[in-house]
């Protein structure tokens, strides 16, 4: 618990009578008073700083893909240097949520208001990053579907910004779907508990988008299945049936890197 005190006469007695409640649950060595800068500068920081990451790991993967490097094996072998730590460094289409791209760039106004280009620009690259990936995500889409997607049923699996919720706050997801319409192709969306945020964030673009509770039918007939959260159901899917059912010759895009990419190409994708 982070509590944040006016540097006044009053203000770290006040501080310390919210500490005494908190107390009540929490260890005393978990609870930490500090000034206000410094309280409402961490939670910024700290969201910063686990996005960056993020951004870290999927720029590595983009220079994988140029070399034969693994990801994976990259992201283990770095995630145990117990400096470092494995949290965080899983490769994927983007980060999204409510605070990562928000307290990012509250960061880096405050950086500019206060003089500091060079370091606004250094956070805000993180946001460029993350764009730059998801886009990068789209374009490989788009390249093997032999650089058109017109009339092309494209499906996405997971509309969340991360498993195990509804929420689609600054979801990758979004720009994709959006990215995709403008190339004139066919969007299918499945996603376990997303889809009424799903709705409403696709209202608007148009009469190509369709919301399927089935991932089955979501993905009869069409061309490519393109993976956006890493929700475990997916890992249980029927792909050889799947595949039987897709337009041949069928693509399928890992945008998390959370299938069993040998198995897959076993089955003819």
């Amino acid at each position: 618990v982070l509590i944040g005190g006016r540097e006044t006469k009053p203000g770290p007695q006040a501080a310390k009578k919210i500490s005494h409640l908190y107390a009540h649950w929490i260890p005393e060595e978990r609870i930490l008073l500090t000034n206000v800068w410094s309280s409402e500068l961490a939670k910024l920081v700290a969201n910063a700083m686990l996005a960056q990451r993020i951004s870290s790991i999927n720029s590595i993967s983009a220079l994988c893909e140029r070399t034969e490097a693994d990801i994976d094996q990259i992201a283990k072998a770095v995630g145990m240097d117990s400096r470092i730590g494995a949290k965080f460094l899983q490769t994927s289409v983007g980060f999204g949520g409510s605070c990562f791209r928000k307290d990012i760039l509250h960061l880096s106004y405050l950086c500019e208001f206060y003089g500091l280009s060079e370091v606004a620009a250094y956070w805000e690259n993180v946001v460029h990053m993350n764009d730059w990936q998801t886009d990068r995500f789209f374009q490989n889409i788009l390249k093997q579907q032999f650089n058109t997607l017109a009339g092309k049923q494209i499906a996405l699996l997971g509309f969340a910004f991360k498993a195990d919720t509804g929420d689609t706050r600054d979801s990758p997801a979004i720009p994709l779907c959006r990215k995709l319409l403008e190339e004139k192709a066919y969007v299918r969306v499945h996603d376990p508990q997303a889809l009424d945020n799903a709705r409403q964030d696709l209202s608007g673009l148009g009469s190509n988008v369709d919301l399927f509770e089935d991932v089955y039918e979501a993905l009869d007939g069409a061309h490519a299945m393109a993976l956006v959260t890493q929700w475990e159901e997916y890992l249980e899917l029927d792909y050889q049936r799947i595949y039987e059912k897709m337009v041949q010759p069928a693509f399928v895009f890992d945008g998390r890197n959370h299938l069993d990419h040998a198995y897959l190409h076993k089955i003819g994708f």
